[in-house]
């Protein structure tokens, strides 16, 4: 019995880093050494004619295709589910689809659009939408009122009123007459011709 056999001793390729039967390291090491190459960025060996491929494929800085920002391979996915500008997103009022960079300016102004409430029967802005349902009594009142809740500016005291304005009695025969014109203007630019078969 002469030990342990020659295969189960097994030495490091200086090359690729693995364990090599003892017996076969020398055969390995020059087959290693002239056909792999390790990859610089993830330590892989690789076939030295596939080197650049593999570089190319897997590490390659690359461009987002919604907005042409280069980055990380491995971080493509993310960017373009999360962080792109140019990603799709929806408004939470009226779930119409934008870019992501447009989306915080549409959504101030469809936030403010009203809908009116069918338990009290007042207009609630769709941003104050779900607080307000929380918090609704259910209260109904005769009429429709603004959520706001915001009263016109008074008039400073001994400031005078607005007069209504007076329909003068001129203006409105001159707006009479205008309109009687236009009517026989368009019945006899628009009157139908009678066709010759129809005239004995």
């Amino acid at each position: 019995m002469a030990g342990v056999s020659d295969d189960l001793i097994t030495s490091i390729c200086s090359h690729c880093d693995r364990a090599i039967p003892s017996s076969n390291i020398d055969l390995h090491f020059a087959h290693c050494s002239r056909n792999l190459e390790k990859c610089k960025v993830c330590g892989d060996m690789v076939p030295r004619k596939f080197a650049e491929e593999h570089y190319l494929s897997t590490h390659a800085p690359v461009s987002c295709s919604l907005c042409s920002e280069t980055m990380n391979r491995d971080i493509l996915d993310v960017h373009k589910g999360e962080n792109c500008p140019q990603r799709i997103a929806t408004c939470e009022y009226c779930e119409f689809p934008l870019p992501a960079v447009d989306l915080l300016e549409h959504q101030e102004v469809c936030g403010n659009r009203t809908e009116l409430c069918h338990m009290c029967h007042k207009y609630i802005r769709l941003r104050e939408r779900h607080g307000h349902e929380s918090g609704c009594t259910g209260f109904v009142s005769n009429n429709a009122e603004s959520s706001r809740n915001i009263r016109a500016p008074e008039r400073p005291p001994g400031a005078p009123r607005r007069q209504p304005r007076e329909v003068l009695p001129r203006r409105l025969l001159f707006t009479i007459a205008i309109t009687g014109i236009a009517v026989l203007l368009g019945s006899f630019f628009f009157q139908r011709k009678p066709d010759s078969s129809q005239v004995n």
